[in-house]
């Protein structure tokens, strides 16, 4: 995974995004779930859990290794939605304001690849400065057909004083 700077992302303005309301946004690239992220995200999270953690131990399980943190492979989606929408021109910065629905519904298995798939499902202005956005988010799992997870995220905009782009 490379960092990415969001001046060098496309950018897209709210109004542009307001036309997109139900409208598919755009998929991530792919990202690999090495062992070595695992570990990395155990070490940051405080989870060591041995089903992530301890590949002998997991081989023996049904899954046949470690498997991703579900909160690993969720907090992936914030750079796979600058992926796969860009930047917000207009805004100043975002703000992650939480889910209305979150669901992890398969197992990422190290040495897997996964991906978002962003749907921006509404856009609401909530006063001058202030847009909130409601994207529908698949991360998917390369070869197979149940995703990762499924989720409603909720994020906001803050807009410009004078509406310029920044």
């Amino acid at each position: 995974m490379s960092a990415l700077n969001s001046s060098d992302l496309p950018g897209i303005t709210t109004a542009e995004l307001q036309d997109r309301v139900g409208s598919d946004l755009g998929v991530s690239n792919w990202v690999t779930i090495d062992q070595d992220l695992v570990d990395r995200f155990a070490a940051v999270s405080g989870d060591h859990q041995w089903i992530h953690v301890d590949p002998g131990r997991a081989a023996a399980t049904p899954f046949g290794s470690t498997i991703a943190h579900g909160f690993l492979v969720l907090s992936l989606i914030s750079q796979f939605r600058a992926e796969a929408v860009g930047n917000i021109s207009d805004a100043v910065m975002g703000i992650n304001y939480g889910f209305d629905r979150l669901r992890f519904t398969a197992p990422v298995t190290t040495g897997s690849r996964v991906r978002g798939r962003f749907t921006l499902a509404e856009l609401d202005r909530l006063d001058a400065r202030t847009v909130q956005m409601k994207w529908t988010v698949t991360v998917e799992i390369a070869g197979t057909d149940k995703p990762a997870l499924v989720a409603d995220w909720v994020t906001r905009a803050m807009l410009a004083a004078d509406g310029t782009p920044q």
